[in-house]
């Protein structure tokens, strides 16, 4: 391995201990929850744990690379990236493959989440004293090669249009779907818990539909949710809920329902916050099918053992949908190999 990425790698491990025990982001963290009541101070150091853990290793460095025959020097292809803001530090893993590629970068963050990456980058600046002539947080893109951008629906025609001419990522919502046989054990049902909820259920690797079998009770998933009770004193959330169980009663509209989630029979994928879509299925093999017609939309697949070699795609293990390791390229799309084609 080049010397320059074996270096890069050095400073990427020593950033994950930073990021763990700084108290300037610790006060930055308390900060932004007041700002974005969203963003609370577990759910984002949730996502820095799953960062370092994940993608700041060591070792998971060195193994992710190695399938890459990375070029001998830093490229020239200026690339700009464009951060979504729906979790805390969803961006992260754009902005670390552009960082070991090498290439000179503009970072354009999300108004909802622009207070924890600088000091992050600021972190990685101090360990790498020559990012700073190569990579910048910018208020808007300026003289760019090519294009890494998150955002919405609507913002993706937009991104489509204005970087029409230019080499691009782009991508736009997408949720998660989980797949039960009914034979889970309590820890997975526990665990699936965790891909629902987590972020409040606003990161594209959400749950937000589950496929069940004919014959499921899904009342016996309520037990299994009770550690985010919480959420039922957390007012934002709670509107969302208020708002959504309105509408299902005024349409008397057939669905379950506790104190923090609904629970309803829809054939969409991507269901409200405080909403969980289900549907039944008969035969997997169907449903492999079914999956696979609506593959544009799902960002992963959760599901248990026995289900995974029954599918035609990759399968997470129940409670790790927000937790993507290196190769987890958000789209299926390999940003490493988009930018050696620059």
């Amino acid at each position: 391995m080049h010397h320059r990425i074996e270096q890069r790698i050095n400073h990427l491990v020593a950033l994950a201990g930073k990021m763990q025990d700084s108290e300037l982001l610790e006060a930055v963290i308390n900060r932004t929850a007041t700002i974005n009541s969203f963003f609370t101070t577990d759910f984002t150091h949730a996502a820095i744990r799953a960062i370092a853990e994940e993608m700041l290793d060591g070792q998971k460095l060195r193994t992710w690379l190695s399938a890459y025959d990375l070029p001998g020097q830093d490229p020239v292809a200026r690339v700009g990236i464009i951060m979504a803001g729906n979790i805390p530090l969803v961006g992260f893993h754009d902005f670390l493959c552009v960082y070991m590629m090498g290439n000179p970068m503009q970072v354009k963050l999300s108004g909802k989440d622009d207070l924890l990456f600088p000091v992050v980058f600021d972190m990685l600046c101090k360990l790498d004293t020559a990012l700073p002539g190569r990579a910048q947080i910018v208020e808007k893109l300026q003289d760019y090669d090519a294009v890494i951008a998150t955002g919405s629906n609507n913002s993706y025609r937009y991104f489509e249009y204005y970087f029409r001419d230019k080499p691009k990522v782009l991508r736009k919502n997408r949720n998660s779907v989980a797949i039960l046989t009914g034979r889970e054990s309590d820890a997975e049902l526990t665990a699936l818990a965790d891909d629902i909820f987590m972020y409040f259920g606003f990161g594209c690797r959400n749950v937000s539909k589950l496929y069940v079998p004919q014959d499921y009770d899904m009342t016996r998933l309520f037990p299994h949710f009770d550690r985010y009770q919480w959420m039922f004193h957390h007012s934002k959330y709670m509107n969302n809920y208020d708002y959504n169980r309105t509408i299902l009663l005024l349409n008397k509209t057939p669905h379950l329902a506790n104190e923090i989630l609904m629970i309803q029979e829809q054939t969409a994928i991507a269901s409200p916050v405080s909403m969980l879509y289900y549907e039944r299925y008969g035969d997997i093999g169907r449903l492999n099918q079914e999956i696979a017609l609506h593959i544009e939309q799902i960002q992963c697949v959760v599901g248990g053992d026995e289900v995974r070699p029954l599918l035609d795609m990759d399968v997470m293990p129940f409670g790790t949908a927000q937790k993507p390791s290196l190769v987890d390229y958000a789209d299926g799309v390999d940003i490493l190999t988009f930018l050696k084609s620059l």
